[in-house]
């Protein structure tokens, strides 16, 4: 586990999270231009219809379902940098690949989800790694949790200048220069970590040298998190919740599009809006985890975000584009809030040598959510439509709660809260 760590102060530390930080922001900023440009570059170029192009987060987040768990056990024994750089440029040269063939009139829907589906192998290994390479920068907690919110804080600027500056790009360049300019943050995100120096630590010898086979790995991995009573109800709600919420963020780029008549620009501009409450909340994590605990900290976030869906689905439903970027706001907040802290949960209640097995479990299920969610969009839009996809995921992120408000969250939500200061102050 995670503890304190003379190594956090030493400039050369924070030289190698400034690079981490630095390579991610720029490539979660691509990320967010292929959030429009792919829907959009498989109907307006391609020529797929919406339907066929909601299946593409299918494609693209299956291998976590396929390759998840036996992935999680690979990255414990493989340097995660190295892997986090070939899964990198393994995305680049895909995405790259994607936008010439879309400029040269020769990419076809197959062939497109072909491409889709090997980037989506990539990101598993990446995502993996990522989530467990901070500890290998910091391992104090408080670094930890400071860290992370600024990693997220990140995430949460490019969720909302990235489709600001996508829908102009698009609607100029048309979709394939979003999805070049997403292969090139891939390149640069592979650059920096190329020059990080930090090394593999806290990890003892006997771990190393003696290992069991990679089916007995999966099954320790899984087996801590379905005994642990904190991380396996955040990942159970975290399951439920992200299955929902991709009903939505699948659609919504279409539903702006067909239901609401936007124009790229537009979209853009509610996509990107919708994202201005992650920063804030990123930035008062760590003050709200330190002031009320982790589990009251969760169920606030939860609580919060599950609020903000449902009002997408009632403000979208009427047609009002100011009420929509004001209800993602909420969600995006509640979101911002427990994303770093439930991340810096695992980080400090996993060992070192099990995190990138649990990662995985958490990836395996949380995001092996995305594509199971993605084929229910597309059989909604063809048997009912377009419309009825906010009002299925608004209110089906209700039952996200259900399975977090238990064990040891629960247990903890019934101290006092007198005691829980008492506690969170010595602490």
């Amino acid at each position: 586990m995670v503890g304190k760590d003379t190594e956090s102060s030493r400039p050369s530390t924070h030289r190698d999270f400034n690079l981490l930080w630095f390579g991610q922001s720029l490539s979660l900023v691509g990320n967010q231009f292929l959030v429009i440009g792919l829907p959009l570059l498989a109907v307006l170029v391609v020529g797929a219809s919406p339907a066929q192009a909601v299946l593409l987060p299918f494609l693209m987040f299956t291998p976590f379902l396929l390759f998840g768990l036996p992935v999680g056990a690979l990255v414990d024994r493989l340097p995660k940098r190295k892997t986090m750089v070939f899964a990198d440029l393994i995305q680049m040269v895909v995405y790259t690949l994607v936008a010439i063939l879309s400029i040269k009139g020769l990419m076809v829907f197959p062939l497109l989800m072909g491409l889709v589906f090997i980037a989506g192998i990539a990101t598993v290994f990446f995502q993996v790694a990522y989530n467990s390479f901070l500890p290998e920068i910091y391992s104090c907690k408080s670094d930890l949790q400071k860290g992370n919110a600024k990693l997220f804080f990140s995430e949460s600027i490019a969720r909302t200048l990235g489709p600001m500056v996508a829908g102009p790009i698009i609607a100029i360049f048309a979709p394939p220069m979003a999805i070049l300019l997403n292969g090139i943050s891939f390149f640069i995100s592979a650059l920096t970590l190329g020059v990080i120096r930090s090394n593999k630590k806290n990890i003892s010898p006997s771990t190393v040298h003696v290992r069991p086979s990679l089916m007995t790995e999966i099954k320790i991995g899984l087996k801590f998190v379905m005994s642990h009573p904190k991380i396996e109800p955040v990942f159970s709600c975290g399951a439920i919740y992200v299955f929902f919420l991709t009903i939505i963020e699948t659609s919504l780029v279409l539903y702006c599009k067909d239901v609401l008549l936007l124009s790229p620009v537009g979209i853009g501009f509610v996509i990107g809006a919708a994202a201005a409450g992650f920063p804030l909340a990123n930035l008062l994590s760590p003050k709200l985890m330190a002031h009320f605990g982790v589990s009251h900290t969760l169920v606030i976030g939860a609580v919060t975000s599950v609020v903000g869906i449902f009002f997408i689905a009632i403000f979208g439903a009427a047609g009002s584009v100011v009420g929509l970027v004001a209800a993602s706001v909420l969600h995006g907040f509640g979101e911002g809030v427990f994303g770093p802290t439930s991340l810096t949960l695992r980080q400090t209640e996993t060992p070192l040598d099990l995190l990138g097995r649990v990662n995985s479990v958490q990836r395996f299920m949380i995001w092996g959510a995305i594509p199971l969610g993605s084929v229910f969009t597309s059989l909604i839009i063809k048997y009912v439509g377009l419309e009825w996809t906010l009002w299925v995921g608004g209110l089906g992120c209700i039952l996200c709660l259900l399975p977090l408000i238990r064990r040891g969250i629960l247990a903890d939500l019934r101290i006092p809260y007198t005691k829980l200061r008492s506690d969170t102050a010595n602490g």
